[in-house]
């Protein structure tokens, strides 16, 4: 089959694909977005994590026929047109939350719908969020860190007069 949808916002499209394939596979072997990583194929680590019409999800779990039509963000989506860190990707290399990598995506894209939804999170809603994340390398207090720090930046970050970001400061 062909599968038709948009990734990081720029419509694509696969052909060959066999519709019970992950969107996983998809992603990383036929469109070139090796972000998201194949480590258990269970939904059980996070690191394949993705935004799918906007609901994170295990993109190991996901069949390719389910993602016709659909939005999805991958990590390659956070960084800025020109290739620059988002501020929560910079946090993280920045505190040393950034190890092997292979949870990295995964936790990069649960930490920025937990900041989207709640800009002041404690800790308790931090581990939460980023429960469904494993990671072997840090002992993730560094990941706390670094969503602690990308949250307090934003709270400093100067707002334009309608109330959002004043990027050109």
């Amino acid at each position: 089959m062909r599968l038709t949808l948009t990734v990081n916002g720029r419509p694509t499209s696969a052909d060959h694909v066999w519709e019970g394939e992950s969107l996983l596979y998809v992603l990383r072997e036929r469109l070139g977005l090796p972000g998201s990583k194949n480590a258990c194929e269970q939904g059980e680590c996070g690191s394949c994590t993705v935004r799918l019409d906007g609901e994170l999800v295990c993109a190991c779990l996901v069949a390719a026929g389910q993602a016709e039509g659909a939005e999805v963000r991958t990590v390659e989506g956070m960084a800025g047109p020109d290739g620059e860190l988002s501020p929560l990707q910079a946090a993280f290399v920045e505190t040393g939350a950034v190890q092997c990598g292979f949870c990295t995506p995964g936790l990069l894209l649960a930490a920025e719908e937990l900041l989207a939804r709640a800009p002041h999170p404690g800790d308790a809603d931090i581990r939460e969020a980023l429960a469904g994340n494993l990671c072997r390398c840090t002992g993730y207090e560094n990941i706390l860190d670094a969503v602690r720090l990308a949250a307090s930046r934003a709270a400093q970050a100067p707002t334009d007069p309608n109330g959002g970001p004043d990027h050109d400061r």
